[in-house]
């Protein structure tokens, strides 16, 4: 598996394939494909990962972009989403894919990243609820934070508007 930046040509297969990831889950609003869109067309999207497989297909995506914090914090992202196809799930893709991505954030100086989700499994990454960063209705358990390094921000965290496209 090779993990490497996002090509123009791997838009459609993106699309596709965060579409697919996203169908069943259960927690989804499946608007997942059209949030990478939107970031990429507004070029909010800092960093976008794809892995590619044994045949050279694409088989996962990442995406991190700018979040802002309300205390004026700055130089924090925020992962997501993160998706693999249906039929590569399961082979530790999404782990790397997330893994290479906050090694390139840290590299670029980033101050942290934060993520919406399950914190059993980002607390592998290192992430979890900090309880000076707030995003508004979700429960904090599952807003999560990694700071790369202190002192950490204080305030609530805003996701840029692309996440909340509309169809």
């Amino acid at each position: 598996m090779l993990i490497r930046q996002e090509r123009h040509t791997d838009i459609d297969t993106i699309f596709r394939l965060t579409q697919a990831a996203f169908e069943d889950h259960p927690f989804s609003d499946h608007k997942e494909q059209l949030i990478v869109n939107a970031l990429r067309a507004a070029n909010a999207m800092t960093l976008s990962l794809v892995a590619q497989w044994d045949d050279e297909q694409v088989v996962g995506h990442v995406a991190f972009s700018p979040v802002e914090i309300s205390d004026g914090g700055q130089d924090w992202y925020g992962l997501g989403p993160v998706s693999v196809a249906p039929a590569y799930q399961r082979r530790g893709i999404g782990r790397a894919l997330i893994q290479q991505g906050l090694h390139t954030l840290q590299s670029m100086e980033a101050k942290g990243c934060v993520v919406m989700g399950d914190p059993d499994y980002y607390q592998y990454f290192g992430f979890r609820h900090l309880p000076e960063l707030v995003y508004q209705d979700v429960p904090p358990e599952y807003f999560l934070a990694l700071a790369f390094c202190q002192p950490t921000p204080q305030g609530y965290v805003t996701y840029h508007p692309a996440f909340f496209v509309q169809e």
